[in-house]
This record gives structure tokens, sequence and C-alpha cells, in this order.
């Protein structure tokens, strides 16, 4: 499986963004919709945190709920992360991840994701 996210910018604070990320399934025997998918990001000199991920019902990061949205288009192989009000501390670059055994229980552990994008940088800034 290899993912490509995109979308990544430049936004002033409260603006916003929509992060895409394509999958490519190749020969892995699985449907998109069996996967799950996530993101996660990493500010300069931070450890790599959750943000959100999408399954049979979705999770997110306190900090970010209410605000940003993950949704996904199984016939596109595609997952998104609506990021709407964005502040300041949102500055980072954002992962998308997949899974297809992850348990509830290990979304929010960086270590326990199978597949891992390349990674697209979102800055806010005035």
């Amino acid at each position: 499986v290899q993912l490509q996210a995109s979308g990544g910018g430049l936004v002033q604070p409260g603006g916003s963004l929509k992060l895409s990320c394509a999958a490519s399934l190749q020969s892995s025997g699985r449907a998109f919709s069996s996967y799950a998918i996530g993101w996660f990001r990493q500010a300069p000199g931070k450890e790599r945190e959750f943000v959100a991920v999408h399954r049979r019902n979705t999770y997110y990061e306190d900090s970010v709920k209410g605000r940003f949205t993950i949704s996904r288009d199984n016939a596109a192989n595609t997952a998104y992360l609506q990021m709407n009000s964005l502040m300041l501390e949102d500055t980072a670059v954002y992962y998308c991840v997949a899974d297809a055994t992850i348990i509830v229980s290990s979304f929010r552990d960086p270590r326990q994701w199978d597949y891992w994008g390349q990674g697209t940088l979102v800055t806010v800034s005035s």
C-alpha cells in the first residue's frame, strides 16, 4: 500500500485547508474500505501526534474536535482531512496512515500503523 498526501500549504489563522490522501493498493488483496485511515502530524521539535482516524467510526484528537473532519471516498481510494479555523499550533507536517488490522485502542500510537504517506506541510501564519 502506498499513500500520497497532498493539499498542504500556507494559510492564515482562521483559514481552511483540505488535505487528501490517495492510496495505491497494488496487490494488497484488500479493498480500500477495509483499511482504517488516519492522520498524524509532527510539528518542529515535537513528537508525532495523532490527529484523526476513520474506520467504521471517526475519532479525533481533542484539540481538533469541532474544527477538523476526516472523510473518505472508498470508490476513489482517497481520504480527506478538512481543516477549519486553523490556529498557529496546527502548523506541522501532516501524514496519512493506513492499516487493515489496527484496533481502536491502538489508533493513537504511531508505531501501530503499517503504512505511511510522505507528509504534507501545513503552515499557519499571519
